[in-house]
């Protein structure tokens, strides 16, 4: 256990600091703006439109976190700022991190939700922006993980796969791309479907990858399936849901099918690891019944929905996801 101190406290305590700068230069589009190129504040000021000693101040401090590189009066992107920082760039980040940013005004609200126990993001505005980074940050996060879960999970000798609350498609269209006999089925709210359509039919697959409109808590999961994945669903549900979900996905499994369930894992004593913990609160925050489990409560549920053989793979993420598996 680490040591904490005043000093280590006031650290902790003002880390906010370098979130709010990270995302002032995402948001303004400072890396993007720059890319390949080397510029000063007031040419920066001059394209963006900004006040440019704002701008010199927040260049200076990105240039402190180790984003940029300040040579004399001018600034340039590192090499990782230009990788994950740059909007066309393959590998970007921004949406996510704008993601959190619209999360930052109801976590100021943490007290708030804590006393009443229930959620205190409804009094946020939600608009087009909100939805586009909420989106496309859980896209680009799962193609941080799909290739790499998809190449090392043998679904060798399946051929139906049901990508169950999967918005885009990520992981159906990692796991068909790596097993050429697989067919995909993305079952999840009507109103993902157009997204969904476009991301499938950009990997060219949209004859093996189908998008089922499906209310998975309040309505059956048409077909059978030899594959169920639920990724990062569960969390967003309280336990009697997470146990619906659950059963309607097996039940749609046929004999010795296999469900697997992707989120944020708790240990058993629920104290850590630290990310699924404070993740727990921001589904306080933001939802009325959503939490993060434990594996014991994840592999009860899996239990209570006629499933056996269930145990954890190995696979760790990068924010401590964790991966159960068991056969029906």
């Amino acid at each position: 256990m680490s040591q904490w101190d005043a000093g280590k406290l006031l650290a902790l305590s003002g880390q906010y600091w370098h979130t709010c700068t990270l995302h002032a230069g995402v948001k303004l589009e400072i890396f993007t703006w720059i890319d390949g190129d080397q510029v000063t504040a007031r040419e920066l000021s001059r394209q963006i439109r900004v006040d440019e000693r704002g701008v010199t101040a927040l260049l200076d401090a990105l240039s402190a976190l180790g984003l940029l590189v300040k040579t004399g009066t001018r600034y340039a992107n590192t090499p990782e700022s230009r990788d994950f920082l740059v909007k066309h760039s393959p590998h970007y980040i921004g949406f996510m991190i704008m993601h959190h940013h619209h999360l930052v005004e109801p976590w100021s609200r943490l007290d708030e939700a804590v006393r009443s126990g229930h959620s205190v993001s409804g009094k946020v505005v939600r608009d087009d922006d909100r939805r586009e980074s909420f989106l496309m940050g859980m896209f680009n996060m799962a193609m941080a993980i799909a290739p790499q879960v998809s190449r090392e999970i043998d679904l060798k000798g399946k051929t139906r796969f049901l990508d169950l609350g999967g918005g885009p498609g990520t992981y159906a269209i990692h796991f068909c791309l790596a097993n050429p006999e697989l067919h995909g089925t993305v079952a999840d709210l009507p109103s993902t479907r157009p997204f969904a359509e476009k991301t499938i039919a950009r990997f060219e697959l949209s004859h093996r990858i189908r998008f089922m409109p499906c209310n998975y808590l309040k309505e059956e999961v048409e077909g059978t399936y030899d594959v169920a994945w639920l990724s990062h669903i569960l969390h967003g549900e309280g336990p009697h849901d997470c146990e619906i979900i659950i059963k309607r996905a097996a039940s749609a499994l046929v004999a010795g099918g296999i469900l697997f369930v992707h989120d944020f894992i708790l240990n058993n004593t629920a104290d850590g690891p630290l990310f699924p913990a404070l993740f727990y609160l921001n589904m306080l925050i933001n939802t009325e019944k959503g939490r993060s489990y434990t594996e014991g409560q994840i592999r009860e549920m899996m239990k209570k929905a006629g499933l056996h053989h269930i145990e954890r793979l190995p696979f760790k993420g990068p924010t401590d996801s964790g991966i159960m598996v068991g056969m029906k």
